[in-house]
């Protein structure tokens, strides 16, 4: 089977063209270990007579007509009985330019030249594609700005040329570097997501031109350093909601779970629906996302906490008929955000934007302007938010007043401010004129005394009738009369009776001499 496949081989390979001085040329191909058969003449059935074969002009071998049979199984090149050279077990070095000489019947000569190529491989063609990790496929992955190298060798003989070529996504099959050897390498520094693709090590035989190929994918990982996003959407039933848990720019496809428990599942965007029930206020929801360049008990997360509404705001307004009043309530505490809308009477019915009603919006901040206000206009109105925790509500109050109403109020107010003025300045006057002589007396000081002093003055015409509690002072020289003063301490009504029985006992007595007439001054 080896003789018969290096024998089509041959044929394959060769190519003939007839010289116009009757000789021929043939390019043959043979792999080392093959039987390589050089034809010389190839024009008829006639056997030549002699056959000389040479090489590089030096004789290798000579036969012909009957006589030259097949080659014996010792002898490694041999002419066969058509002139043909065989060569068994090509070698390395067999390869070169062979040339023919046949002698034909009637003395005719007859030339054919052959070039002989020994060629091998490429065989043995591997790679191997550094920093990286095998999958189970056996495909490969690196992490994103990662440094990878790449290399590649091959066997061929005479020669070969190799070749790093790439396929990705934006690219058909572009070659990366190229050179004659044994072995070719290169390297990617801080690999990125446009470098993930099929990377192939190509082997050619310069001289035969055959080629071998071996190609590996290599995958970039790669996971942002933000965590995830927690969202929420509203769903047609204001009970429920639709938490979304999201993990864009991920390759491959991150694994996503609400809650502690539960399993994760590969995708980069999960979404959960849950009702009124089973929601609280304070209550934390948390998606985990996990993938393979976490580490284990690295997952990164986000969560919220939810909150119910509180809408703030004046309760109490009032404007005038025919002016515009606007009305505002902020609600920035709910978690998921509110739905804020106003409403008008105890029924609570809608309002609807128009030439009569504008709502607006600033932020947290719904404002409800009313144009042209009437007296229909006064009553309650509602400022409703609903998340799907809780509907809560704050209660404003219009109140619509006409210019004379307005007017009397501001006479009724001045008129009250004067009665206020008037009747403390009266309080302030008696006052005053209630507490005269003590305020002439004393001062002021005395009125916030509690204790006082009583002054007891006395002719000296009745003075027998004290003389047994008064002691008298001897005449003096000049010979006038001698007033006696005692000054009697009074205690305060707040004072204790032991404090005021020992007040008594301790009185001081004082004496004063004056040139007036006997009178008697007792305090």
């Amino acid at each position: 089977m080896r003789i018969v496949a290096a024998l089509l081989h041959l044929c394959l390979c060769a190519t003939a063209a007839v010289s116009t001085d009757g000789s021929t040329e043939t390019t043959l191909k043979a792999a080392p270990g093959d039987i390589a058969l050089l034809p010389c003449y190839t024009a008829g059935n006639v056997t030549p007579s002699l056959t000389t074969w040479m090489k590089n002009e030096r004789e290798v071998v000579v036969g012909g007509g009957g006589r030259g049979g097949p080659a014996p199984a010792e002898r490694r090149l041999a002419v066969l009985h058509d002139g043909s050279l065989n060569i068994r077990g090509v070698m390395p070095g067999d390869e070169g330019s062979y040339l023919c000489n046949a002698t034909l019947p009637g003395n005719h000569t007859f030339q054919a030249r052959v070039l002989l190529q020994v060629t091998s491989g490429p065989e043995s063609v591997s790679t191997s594609i550094t920093s990286t990790t095998t999958l189970s496929n056996g495909t490969l992955y690196t992490k994103k700005g990662s440094l990878v190298s790449f290399n590649c060798s091959a066997s061929s003989y005479p020669s070969q040329r190799l070749t790093w070529a790439f396929r990705g996504a934006s690219s058909s099959n572009d070659s990366l570097v190229s050179a004659s050897g044994s072995w070719l390498d290169f390297r990617i520094e801080n690999v990125q997501p446009g470098d993930q693709g099929v990377y192939s090590c190509r082997a050619e035989n310069t001289v035969s031109h055959e080629t071998a190929n071996k190609s590996t994918e290599l995958l970039v990982y790669y996971v942002p350093d933000r965590h995830p996003d927690c969202m929420w959407a509203p769903v047609s039933d204001s009970t429920h909601v639709q938490f979304t848990c999201t993990w864009h720019g991920v390759y491959p496809m991150p694994g996503l779970r609400w809650g502690d428990h539960g399993l994760f599942q590969v995708t980069d965007s999960l979404s959960m629906t849950l009702n009124r029930s089973l929601l609280s206020d304070g209550q934390t929801v948390k998606c985990m996302a996990q993938h393979q360049l976490l580490d284990p008990g690295k997952e990164k997360s986000c969560s919220f906490t939810l909150k119910p509404p509180f809408p703030e705001g004046e309760p109490l307004t009032a404007a005038l008929v025919a002016t515009d009043v606007t009305l505002s309530c902020t609600e920035a505490a709910s978690t998921p955000p509110a739905n804020t809308t106003w409403r008008k009477g105890l029924q609570q019915d809608a309002i609807v934007p128009g030439s009569k009603y504008i709502l607006s919006v600033e932020g947290p901040v719904l404002k409800l302007t009313i144009v042209n206000v009437s007296k229909d206009d006064e009553g309650v109105y509602f400022c409703r938010s609903e998340n799907p925790l809780a509907v809560s509500e704050l209660e404003v109050y219009l109140t619509v007043k006409t210019a004379a109403s307005s007017a009397y109020t501001g006479a009724i107010i001045g008129i009250f401010i004067a009665a206020l003025i008037v009747g403390s300045a009266v309080i302030v006057a008696k006052t005053i004129y209630s507490n005269r002589h003590r305020i002439c007396l004393g001062g002021f000081g005395q009125l916030e005394d509690d204790r006082g002093d009583v002054l007891s003055l006395v002719e000296s015409d009745d003075e027998q009738i004290f003389q047994d509690a008064v002691p008298q002072l001897p005449p003096i020289t000049n010979g006038h009369h001698t007033t006696l003063v005692q000054i009697h301490r009074i205690p305060s009504s707040d004072h204790e009776e032991a404090e005021t029985a020992d007040s008594s006992a301790q009185q001081q007595e004082d004496t004063v001499q004056t040139d007036e007439p006997e009178d008697l001054v007792s305090f």
